[in-house]
């Protein structure tokens, strides 16, 4: 397998989590096991091509990347995994490939995600671009990809481009009619609140949202005390299969319990 998975056992549907645009299975650090060991169900994380240590790609990177991802890539990875109707659960540009995916999922839970091209994100990753060339980000980032370059390149040149601006996916939301949950950092410096407002006037089904105050870009890891509590609870309000509350939760739980036996 040329992409990299980290793949912990449980309960299906699996909850396969989609990494942000510098992100990599080890990026998303004790998440897959909280998940896992909350809920019972199957994780997946993976490292997407060029990211971690699943083999690079090259560069340029097509604009239409993420879209590549969730109607190419992601369904050729989730089959050969064998992994039906999962929960997505994406980070920023993962958020935006779990929005995007077309095949038949169970429910998704975006956090920071983008569906719009917005100035306040424009800019800061021209900031990521000159902190990569003046700091120690690049060091920083070498600890997490075998090709530092092109993980960095491959998303930054990207969302710099010109022709990127142009870059809306809302009218695909209109398709989606399973359950959402999506979370943002108050604070987030990479898109404001109009991404939620957009995803949820754009869904047609169930829409949740929780935005957590003086938090940034990775309410995940900079919250993980609210928003893991959050995504647990929602996960096990989730049907099973069957149409039946998952085995491992009572119906009295509170929220973010664990009540298997």
């Amino acid at each position: 397998m040329t992409i990299d998975v980290a793949d912990l056992p449980g309960v299906e549907p699996a909850v396969v989590l989609l990494h942000e645009g510098l992100g990599c299975i080890a990026m998303w650090r004790d998440v897959p096991a909280a998940l896992q060991e909350a809920t019972g169900r199957r994780v997946v994380a993976y490292s997407r091509a060029g990211y971690g240590h699943s083999l690079p790609v090259a560069l340029p990177r097509p604009v239409t990347y993420m879209h590549d991802e969730a109607d190419e890539a992601l369904p050729a990875l989730l089959a050969q995994l064998g992994i039906e109707a999962p929960v997505l659960v994406g980070h920023s540009d993962g958020a935006s490939i779990a929005l995007l995916y077309r095949r038949p999922v169970t429910a998704r839970v975006v956090l920071a995600p983008h569906v719009i091209v917005e100035d306040i994100s424009v800019a800061s990753i021209a900031a990521a671009r000159t902190a990569y060339e003046t700091t120690d980000l690049r060091a920083k980032l070498a600890r997490y990809h075998d090709d530092v370059d092109v993980a960095f390149r491959g998303w930054n040149d990207v969302w710099l481009s010109p022709e990127f601006r142009a870059w809306d996916i809302t009218g695909r939301l209109a398709a989606i009619t399973e359950p959402v949950l999506a979370i943002q950092g108050e604070a987030d410096a990479y898109g404001t609140l109009r991404q939620l407002d957009l995803i949820e006037a754009g869904v047609s089904g169930p829409f949740e949202r929780l935005v957590v105050p003086g938090i940034g870009h990775a309410p995940h890891l900079e919250a993980p005390d609210l928003v893991l509590p959050a995504i647990i609870e929602f996960l096990t309000r989730l049907p099973s299969p069957t149409g039946h509350p998952p085995p491992w939760v009572s119906r009295s739980a509170s929220p973010g319990g664990d009540e298997r036996p």
